[in-house]
Order: C-alpha cells, then structure tokens, then sequence
C-alpha cells in the first residue's frame, strides 16, 4: 500500500504533512507517492526528512515515487540526493 500525498506542500501547511506522514508511518507505511502534489516550497524538504527521521528510527526504509523536477532541484541544492530512497518508475 502507497502512502499518497495530495495537494500543496509549503510553509502554511508543513506541520500538518508532517503529522499526516508520520501516523501513515506509525501505521506500516514506508511507500510515498508525491505525485499529486500540486505546489511545494522548501519546507517540503523539511518534511521528507521528518519522515526519514521516524522511519529510520522504526528501522523502516522509505520510498518516494511521483516526485517533481522541483523537488529533486531542492534535494539537490541542499546536497540531499542520496538520503532519499526515490524510485522512478520503469518506463515501457
């Protein structure tokens, strides 16, 4: 089971993504699909390693699918690349 985030992603409602993400953790999920977010700042950042955080600490591996080019040029700038499992689809 997939984990879907839906949405926008910023400053005004990071608390809330935070909190949302990690009860799908403390329920088994590892799975995050980010490709229904519609708008994210940096704070999404922010919350991806809030999730990390619980999840290595629940010794549970995290996944992310459906990312944006914009998140992966966050992840880039803050030099956070490879702290994330991010899948990309194989492409038929």
């Amino acid at each position: 089971m997939v984990y879907t985030v839906t949405g926008e992603l910023s400053h005004d409602n990071a608390n809330a993504v935070v909190a949302a993400g990690l009860s799908a953790i403390a329920a088994g999920q590892s799975a995050f699909d980010l490709s229904a977010l519609t708008k994210i700042d940096s704070s999404a950042v922010a919350v991806m390693i809030a999730w990390q955080r619980q999840a290595i600490q629940k010794g549970v591996q995290l996944q992310f699918s459906g990312y944006s080019a914009s998140l992966l040029s966050l992840l880039a700038l803050y030099g956070l690349n490879e702290q994330f499992q991010l899948h990309t689809p194989e492409r038929h």
